[in-house]
């Protein structure tokens, strides 16, 4: 039996690019958000979808959006602000959850409150799905793999083609400002650990050039660890300003010193609502570097990063709905999916390795 797809927040920029990609797979999904004519004009749009009117502010209204069987894709967000009701809906309700968060303490928050439930009612939690952050798990596990038993470290750095910084988008920006005050998670001595982000910078190798990246937050060191126990350290890094990370450790510094000024001030730069659009997606492209104990280097590129989350999100979705997970929890793709579905599913989506 195939459970109901859910997308919480599809009349946002993310909801509505998940939306297109499910309705070009044939999927007739229900729409789910506070403003019941905004949905009634979508549904419309797309051949008279189901529509469900929730609100975060009303829990009864989100418990009511799915259960057992069925997919909730919530793209609400700030996530650790106002993403919480829809994964505690979800782990009481026993349905499967995705999400489109790139907030790594929210994905922390999640595994440690709904991990045991989720499991209890065989429901996949798999929180973190989309470029943020399962090019760098893909990448990493393969280079894991490849490295051996035994393996002891993990480098992964984050780039992109062409002019990203002009087709970010506000939920992005906002992401962008508030971690840049908030330390990074780093898998180090088998434990997790807190550093400044931006305070390590390091090289990779990038379509035969070198380009720095500097230290942040990724789940990649939350779930790869469980995937590979042999693991002493896994450190994530991004590269998308390569001339700015020299930069990063002075400026991180001034960051986390004045961190309420910082947003207070930059709170206007976040930018309109919204994000790029077709036309702009198309000029960008996500990469994403794996180093393995200094020696296996795998690279994986595929399109921008906004439209490899819609298709990411869609492609999980139905494939919980109709097959369901291969491990239920608060887990990562891996295991969510296995290691090799997951490279095959992100391949169909033209993410794919590339040769050194």
């Amino acid at each position: 039996m195939t459970g109901r797809i859910v997308v919480f927040g599809a009349t946002g920029y993310t909801g509505g690019l998940v939306l297109e990609s499910l309705v070009r797979r044939g999927v007739r999904p229900v729409l789910a958000g506070r403003n019941r004519a905004a949905l009634e004009v979508l549904a419309s749009d797309h051949g008279d979808l189901e529509i469900a009117v929730a609100d975060v502010n009303d829990p009864a209204s989100l418990r009511s959006l799915a259960g057992p069987g069925d997919v909730l894709i919530a793209t609400v967000g700030p996530f650790d602000r106002i993403g919480h009701a829809a994964a505690q809906a979800a782990a009481e309700a026993g349905a499967h959850y995705l999400d489109s968060t790139g907030e790594v303490g929210f994905v922390r928050t999640v595994r440690e409150r709904h991990h045991e439930r989720a499991v209890e009612t065989g429901a996949a939690m798999v929180p973190a799905f989309g470029y943020d952050y399962v090019p760098g798990i893909l990448a990493g596990a393969l280079a894991a793999q490849e490295a051996g038993e035994g393996v002891r470290s993990l480098e992964i750095g984050y780039f992109a083609t062409g002019p990203f910084y002009r087709g970010l988008s506000q939920g992005t920006r906002t992401t962008m400002r508030d971690g840049l005050t908030l330390p990074s998670l780093r898998w180090r001595g088998r434990r997790l650990v807190e550093e400044r982000t931006g305070s390590r910078v390091r090289a990779f190798p990038v379509r035969g050039r070198s380009k720095s990246a500097f230290l942040v937050s990724g789940t990649e060191v939350l779930f790869l660890p469980r995937n590979f126990p042999s693991l002493d350290e896994v450190t994530v890094y991004n590269g998308w300003f390569p001339a700015l990370s020299r930069a990063m450790p002075a400026i991180s510094a001034l960051a986390t010193v004045a961190g309420p000024l910082v947003r207070a001030v930059s709170g206007p730069m976040t930018g309109p609502p919204g994000g790029p659009d077709a036309a702009a997606r198309a000029k960008t492209g996500a990469q994403v570097v794996a180093v393995a104990d200094s020696r296996v280097e795998v690279r994986l590129e595929g399109p921008n990063a906004y439209t490899l989350t819609g298709e990411l999100l869609a492609w999980a979705a139905l494939r919980l709905s109709t097959e369901g997970p291969s491990k239920p929890g608060v887990v990562g793709p891996v295991d969510a999916f296995g290691l090799e579905p997951l490279r095959d599913g992100c391949a169909e989506l033209g993410l794919v390795r590339q040769k050194p």
